[in-house]
This record gives C-alpha cells, structure tokens and sequence, in this order.
C-alpha cells in the first residue's frame, strides 16, 4: 500500500479547520485535521513530495522525515508542526480503516468508552457576573458536567464595577500583566457566580489567556481557593516554565497550560519540574496523537493528568478522543463550538457529542464520515475541497 494523494479542505466553522485527506493505490484513505492558522494548508501540501508512494503504516518514521526535512519550514513549532499533526491524525485514521480497527487500539486499547467533555461558554454578553450564571445553567442543562469560562475579558482600560454609582472608574493598564483591585474584585465576581449556579459537582475552569505576572496570578489563584476550580488555566504567559512552577506552588487552585507547546519535548521541562497541575496540549497542533500519548505517558510518571485543548470540528474531536480513551490520566476535553449549529452535521449519523460524552464506537479509524454535502457548503473561500472544485 503506497500514499498516492495528500489533499486539504478548509470549512469555515468559528475557525477554519483544516481536513486533511491522505489516499493510497488500495483505495483506503484517512481523513484527519490540523488546528488552524495562516499557511496550515500550504504546509500540509509542502510535506507531499516526502508522502507520495511511502508506505502509509510507517507513521513514525514519516514524522521523523518530515521534522528533519522541513527544518527550514519550522518543523520543531509553530504552524509547520501543525500541518504535520493532521497530516499524522489522518494517517492514525487511515492504519485503522486498512485495518478494520480503531484508533484507541494502536494505542493499547481503552480505558474507557465515553470521553467526557467540557464546554468552553467563552464569556458573558455582558460584563454582569448574572450573565455568566445564566449561561452555565443553560449549558448544565444541556448536558454538560464540565464548564469554562473567561476570566481575561475586562475591558482593557477602564473598568466599571461601583453597583450603581458611575463615577468610579478604575484605570486597568492592559501591558503591565497587573491586576487592578476592581479587576481582581470581578473576576472574583464572576467565579462566584458561575460556582453558585451551578452547584459543587459541576467541574468548573476559567482560563486567564496568558494575561497575568506572577505575583498578580497568585493574588488571583488564591482568591479563587474558596470556588475548588476544576482549574485557572494559564494564569501567567506560556515562556517561562520557572514562572508557571511559582505560581502552581503558591496555591490550592490547579493551574493548567500546554496549548502553545509543541512535540513531546516541548513539555518535558513543565513536566519535569511538576510546573503545572493539569496539561492542556492541542493535539492537532502540538504534533498529534503519538506525541500527546508519550506526552500523557510522561505526565503520568509524576500523576499528572491530561485535559486536552481543542477547537476542532467533529473529525479532529473524535480522532482525539481516541487516544484519550487509551490513556489513564485523562480528565476531560474542550468543545468550542457552541455558536457553529452545524457542528454535528458535517459527520455522517449526527453529533458525536451527546449530553457531554463522546461515546466511541467500534469502527475502523476514528469511526466518521464526512458529510460532504454539509463541508462543501461551508467550505472557506479561496479553499478547494480536496483538490476539486465543490
């Protein structure tokens, strides 16, 4: 079995997601998906000359190749990572249908069938911390035992927050990396309020965006002690793994990071230095599923469990749940995608996602069908569909 064909198609969700087709001389093909940004699909199709006629089942060696090869394009981060990872998830999904087996069963079988899911809310249409506990009820309701919110969304330089009286305004100086006593009394607020909404059993995390210094991220971190966060995720710029390990140590509220790192050396320092309480790697962007496993299996040695990031659509979210179902020190992943209705529909048979699970089935691959009627519709202009006009 020879790779004859590597094709994209970019649909426009609330980001584009980049699918990645790769096809053989058998007639068995994968479908996989790289995280999005400028110039994904170009670099997928700058890796092709080192794919075309490989044997598609080496995967580990066709990562090794295209890391040493695209040396020039940046193949230790960034966006050139990126492309590799959907190319790496769609040849995971091709070895199993070529196989008739699942991915999970590559990587040791599963530890478990549903992959719980939490669902990013983002933020409040108002700055009223009401507005958050309506929305986390909304989405409890729906389903959903895990929830997010952000906390990094004041307005950048004035903040209003005098129950009535507007003349008291405080200056938030949006460079510094401080915390204004109006600001930190907010996100407090907020916190609150999302807590009380929804009861101590639902899993609560608020994400800070790399916005805050140290000593301010501890102010926050342990103001927040009282709420028993699932996590703060990160409290403190992603640069310096000393600074994340200060503020980790100086509080009883987890933090969590990893988004912005790439391969599974990337996190041997945040590991190692047991930095973090929870690592939240992206995998169809930080290297894809057998670097989030050794990642995972390295965690693991110092009992640290994996939430993994995620913004993709149903193919990239499924093909990640597979190797979450094969690790044990998995606690939960990311749904992003409350404002696209569409989601579900561009797989075949419905939503994966029902009620806050994702229940993996037994087909070979990641189990999906593209729905093409549905990509086609809500391809992003300028993108062919897989190398065709749609």
């Amino acid at each position: 079995m020879k790779i004859t064909k590597v094709s994209t198609a970019v649909i426009a969700g609330n980001f584009p997601w980049v699918l990645v087709r790769i096809e053989t001389d058998t007639g068995v093909s994968g479908l996989g998906e790289a995280y999005w940004g400028a110039g994904v699909a170009e670099l997928v199709h700058r890796a092709k000359p080192l794919l075309i006629g490989e044997d598609p089942t080496n995967i580990a060696r066709l990562m090794f190749v295209m890391e040493r090869s695209l040396s020039g394009e940046g193949s230790q981060a960034g966006v050139t990572v990126t492309a590799m990872s959907g190319i790496e998830i769609a040849l995971w999904d091709l070895m199993g249908r070529a196989h008739g087996l699942p991915i999970s069963t590559f990587f040791g079988g599963r530890f478990r069938e549903k992959i719980r899911i939490y669902a990013d809310c983002h933020e409040g249409d108002t700055p009223d911390p009401a507005e958050y506990a309506r929305r986390a009820k909304e989405v409890v309701a729906a389903g959903f035992t895990a929830i997010k919110f952000d906390l990094d969304n004041a307005n950048p330089y004035t903040l209003d927050l005098t129950d009535g009286d507007h003349s008291r305004r405080q200056w938030v100086e949006p460079f510094n990396r401080l915390i204004g006593s109006q600001e930190m009394a907010w996100m407090v607020s907020v916190a609150s309020a999302v807590r009380n909404a929804v009861g101590p059993e639902i899993m609560v995390a608020m994400d800070a965006h790399w916005k805050f210094g140290v000593n301010d991220a501890i102010k926050l971190a342990q103001a927040l002690e009282p709420l028993d966060l699932l996590w703060l995720e990160d409290p403190v710029p992603p640069h310096n793994i000393e600074a994340q390990r200060l503020v980790t140590h100086s509080t009883r509220t987890p933090t969590s990071t990893g988004e912005n790192l790439y391969l599974h050396q990337g996190y041997r320092e945040l590991i190692e230095k047991q930095a973090v309480r929870i690592i939240t790697p992206d995998i169809p962007k930080m290297g894809g599923l057998l670097e989030f496993k050794k990642v995972a299996d390295h965690a693991n040695l110092y009992y640290i469990p994996m939430a993994p990031h995620n913004v993709a659509s149903p193919i990239g979210t499924v093909a990640c749940g597979h190797v979450c179902a094969a690790i044990s020190n998995y606690l939960v992943m990311e749904y992003h995608a409350h404002d696209v209705a569409w989601w579900g529909d561009l797989v075949e048979g419905g939503s994966p996602l029902q009620n806050g699970f994702i229940t993996l089935n037994n087909k070979p691959g990641h189990g999906l069908t593209l729905n093409e009627d549905v990509a086609k519709a809500h391809l992003k202009k300028g993108s062919s569909f897989f190398g065709e006009n749609p």
